[in-house]
């Protein structure tokens, strides 16, 4: 120890022999020593611990022009009804969200169909549907989604109550998201959406945007690998046929090859009591008498289409347990060879799930299909012919109607050329989502 410090220790009164001053002297070395050494060995370790606290403070907000802003977050109600209109409500959130300049926390769908008695609602997470990370994925850039975990302070939530009534209109919704993207709202981690079910939102986004989002939705390998146990019954049964008719005789051909070479039709055949009740109704009231189909307008609509090659395997995606006309399967044209999930023996893989799990699988079945038909007022029908229209664009095919596409659709509510239904294509260019949300007749072909 140096005379300067046996001088300070002296000053204060201390002798070197008691043990009060040899601590002093203990913590004042140690001060020193710090001073000297410190910036030696930074180079080292100070760097990681530098980062880490970087990364840490990731989640403040500071006064800084250099401080990264936290991420915040919007909170939407649980996500109800069939599987589609979950996907537009969904999709409605994530375009919110991305409004806001916030991520979506994941929010909840519902595994019934019940949407009346909310106690009967059985919440499921979205990443048993949908794979999550896949999902930010390819949203990347566009909208993201958060988790819970995610979370940094889940006390600073600010609530938004969405309005409602005539007086709510689409310009007052939008003035308040406007409103709630800006100080003091921007300051809080989360904005939870507190009232209507966000299918009943207004739309402020053209179906570009929806599209987009909708792309990014790709079921869990639990599912897909379910959709593919069923178009593979599809295809052997095709195969079959052809064998019967002598039209597939080459040995060489691989049985994989065949199966994948077997076309199908889809048909959304929308004839349960449920949406006989909703389709009347919704004649009555928009005055529009092309929505209600019945199961013989149907069948003579899609054997009637232009240029569909014959025979031909036929899956009729329905909603089983609601459907009270058990002879679907009678009456088809010569060459349109009709399945549904008991002759086609897949009730089994259906049962084991709930019903929006059953839906996905159909959705996936009938988005696979040569040809699909469906009815242009159902928003099962309309997203899937949105999906395959993009799959056309995707191709290189801006605008083109009929059989001699690749994906063609069909809507059999509406009368075609022949007796036939009419060609369906999604108009991209829609500037809302307001066709496909609640039908319309208007199909671009």
């Amino acid at each position: 120890m140096d005379l300067s410090t046996l001088k300070h220790l002296r000053f204060f009164g201390c002798h070197l022999n008691s043990l009060t001053c040899k601590c002093i002297a203990f913590t004042v070395t140690a001060l020193v020593l710090r001073a000297i050494l410190l910036p030696i060995f930074s180079g080292f370790g100070g760097t990681e611990q530098n980062n880490f606290a970087l990364f840490h403070n990731r989640s403040f907000s500071l006064n800084s022009e250099f401080e990264l802003q936290k991420v915040k977050f919007l909170e939407v109600p649980q996500i109800v009804w069939g599987l589609n209109n979950q996907k537009i409500a969904f999709a409605r959130s994530c375009l919110t969200a991305r409004m806001l300049n916030r991520s979506l926390l994941m929010p909840s769908l519902s595994a019934s169909l019940f949407y009346k008695e909310t106690d009967l609602l059985q919440p499921i997470s979205f990443d048993k549907v949908f794979q999550f990370e896949r999902f930010n994925s390819l949203c990347n850039g566009f909208v993201q989604l958060g988790r819970y975990s995610d979370l940094f302070n889940r006390t600073d939530v600010l609530e938004l109550q969405k309005g409602s009534g005539r007086k709510w209109t689409i310009d007052r919704d939008l003035d308040q998201l406007r409103q709630f993207s800006k100080e003091p709202y921007d300051g809080y981690e989360i904005i939870r959406i507190v009232g209507k079910n966000p299918f009943l939102w207004p739309d402020h986004w053209p179906v570009k945007d929806y599209a987009k989002v909708f792309e990014c939705l790709v079921l869990v390998d639990e599912i897909t690998k379910e959709a593919d146990r069923v178009v593979t019954k599809i295809k052997e049964r095709g195969r079959d046929m052809r064998s019967k008719i002598g039209s597939s005789q080459n040995g060489v051909v691989s049985e994989t090859s065949l199966l994948q070479s077997v076309p199908y039709v889809a048909v959304h055949m929308r004839i349960e009591k449920d949406w006989m009740i909703h389709c009347k109704k919704l004649e009555k009231r928009s005055n529009i008498s092309e929505i209600c189909s019945s199961k013989e307008e149907i069948m003579e609509r899609v054997g009637n289409i232009v240029g569909l090659k014959t025979p031909v395997i036929v899956y009729l995606a329905v909603a089983d347990s609601l459907l009270e006309d058990s002879s679907i399967l009678n009456g088809w044209k010569e060459g349109l060879i009709p399945f549904e999930k008991k002759k086609l023996g897949v009730v089994g893989i259906y049962k084991k799930y709930p019903y929006l799990i059953q839906s996905a699988i159909d959705y996936e079945v009938c988005l696979r299909a040569e040809a699909f038909v469906g009815n242009s007022f159902s928003t099962f029908s309309s997203l899937i012919v949105l999906d395959r229209t993009q799959k056309m664009i995707r191709m290189g095919v801006s605008r083109s109607c009929g059989m001699h596409v690749r994906w063609p659709s069909y809507a059999y509510n509406i009368l075609g050329a022949l007796e036939g239904p009419r060609p369906w294509m999604t108009n991209m260019s829609d500037s809302n989502l307001q066709a496909i949300s609640y039908g319309s007749n208007d199909i671009s072909c």
